[in-house]
């Protein structure tokens, strides 16, 4: 140990003593030791697995994506054949994975609002119900609803031949529900065109509707003049591109349907167990926002004379929301992750289609770091959309 040297004008320099007993000097160098022994440890990771690849003659990098991928997927929103290469595959994947977690994000939202306000409902029945949806879907493994759903839905329909026909045109079967689809033509991508521009022209027309509020006092209809924008300018859309009426509809042709869109029991599968087992953790979110409103909250609604629901949906449920928000983000991100539990039931989700490309490609480690960015950026994207939400129903202090 170095001793504090003594300067020639009388000022005692530090000596090393002094530098390894601040704390802040400290700080620094645990912090340079850690990085160190975690870059070590990643080097010393990477470098063994690459060598272990080299001696057993496997390839690495993602040139696989090329090759053609020689294996059928059953469901497709894109266009996909076996001579399609691994990263159409990959895509289709992808897809399917956001259809499924998209559809239950809105559906358990939905559901679980229901039964969050059952639960504090003050008839009795309703209340119990509620309370025996929540607890008994809640404490069952997400996994071992998949498989329930998935031995129930199929056995629950006849085969193809014995379709049940609920309303016309529309297919139940054991193979899935078949319903009928328009024929593609341009005027569907108008469509889709004037839609978009609808709500571009809301979104001003809501901020300068906020505007006039603010200066004037007077209120402007925005819902009914949405509702009026978005149906006029897609009808418009629609007959501009000729309102064609063409349907492809479902029938029995041998042993199986053709035509109309297939819903499969796998997807439907997913997505209930989803939807019914994150539906309860969201019924217990919303439960716990109205109870965060304080009670005077009521009484004030009530001495103005309000419906109990109007009164909910006017004054408690926006109160709730700035509570329930974060929690609810938590089981959105839940729900998109728990979507990789559908390989179980042969969904060809994206961790289906990965696995599958692993198998044949031996490219194990591209294939499972393509589908661990895909969830993280899954997860980042609806954290950042539920962050803004957020903000924008913070309260706003003048």
């Amino acid at each position: 140990m170095s001793k504090t040297q003594q300067a020639p004008g009388g000022v005692r320099s530090k000596g090393l003593a002094d530098y390894l007993n601040d704390e802040n000097v400290r700080a620094v160098i645990y912090q340079i030791v850690a990085i160190g022994l975690v870059i070590l440890a990643g080097w010393y990771l990477v470098s063994n697995t690459l060598d272990n690849l080299e001696r057993q003659n496997i390839s690495t990098g993602f040139g696989f994506l090329d090759l053609e991928a020689s294996f059928g997927i059953s469901e497709s929103m894109i266009d996909y054949t076996p001579k399609s290469n691994y990263a159409t595959a990959l895509i289709v994947g992808l897809l399917n994975t956001v259809k499924v977690a998209f559809l239950g994000i809105v559906l358990c939202t939905i559901i679980g609002t229901i039964f969050g306000i059952a639960r504090l409902s003050s008839n009795w029945i309703v209340r119990k119900l509620a309370t025996v949806y929540v607890e008994t879907f809640r404490n069952i493994p997400v996994l071992l609803q998949l498989f329930f759903w998935y031995a129930i839905i199929p056995g629950a329909f006849p085969a193809a031949r014995n379709a049940l026909q609920p309303i016309p045109d529309v297919l139940m079967t054991n193979r899935g529900i078949y319903v009928p689809v328009p024929v593609a033509d341009n005027a569907y991508e108008f469509m889709g065109i004037a839609a978009i521009l609808a709500f571009v022209i809301i979104y001003f027309m809501k901020k300068w509707a906020d505007k006039r509020l603010d200066a004037t006092g007077q209120p402007f209809p925005v819902f009914w003049a949405s509702i009026g924008i978005f149906v006029g300018l897609v009808l418009v859309a629609y007959l501009a591109g000729g309102a064609p009426t063409a349907m492809d509809i479902p029938k029995l042709k041998g042993f199986n349907i053709q035509g109309g869109y297939n819903i499969s029991p796998e997807f439907l599968a997913v997505l209930i167990g989803l939807t019914v087992y994150t539906s309860t953790y969201v019924a217990e979110v919303v439960r716990s926002g109205i109870q965060a409103v304080p009670s005077g909250q009521w009484e004030a609604a009530d001495s103005l004379g309000l419906k109990r629901s109007v009164s909910l949906r006017k004054i408690i449920l926006p109160q709730s929301m700035r509570v329930a928000i974060p929690p609810l983000t938590n089981q959105y991100l839940n729900l998109t992750k728990n979507s990789s539990l559908a390989v179980a039931v042969g969904y060809p989700d994206l961790v289906s289609v990965s696995n599958t490309t692993m198998n044949q490609t031996g490219q194990a480690i591209e294939a499972i770091s393509i589908y661990m960015a895909v969830y993280l950026g899954l997860s980042l994207i609806t954290s950042l959309f539920m962050n803004w939400f957020n903000k924008k129903m913070a309260l706003v202090e003048r």
